[in-house]
């Protein structure tokens, strides 16, 4: 269906190109959501290594402007402070 839509000769309409600049920083805020829903903030460790991660993952982005960077060195954060510190 999109290889028909989108042909070779017809150009691609404005609502398309306009999802193109919206959709990243959504998918982005729908995956922190989900992550951080199962957290408790009340008891145990309080959600600090989430809290942690999720803050090295922005400042990582905001240096690099690298998504693939930010990913790995927010990931491997988190699971280390997992598993060793908390």
């Amino acid at each position: 269906m999109p290889f028909r839509l989108f042909q070779r000769g017809n150009q691609t309409p404005r609502y398309i190109q306009g999802l193109r600049e919206f959709l990243p920083g959504a998918i982005m805020v729908m995956l922190v959501v989900y992550c951080l829903r199962n957290v408790t903030w009340l008891s145990g460790n309080h959600g600090w290594p989430d809290l942690i991660a999720c803050t090295l993952t922005i400042l990582v982005h905001l240096k690099w402007w690298s998504l693939f960077a930010s990913m790995i060195i927010g990931t491997t954060a988190y699971i280390l402070m997992v598993n060793f510190v908390f």
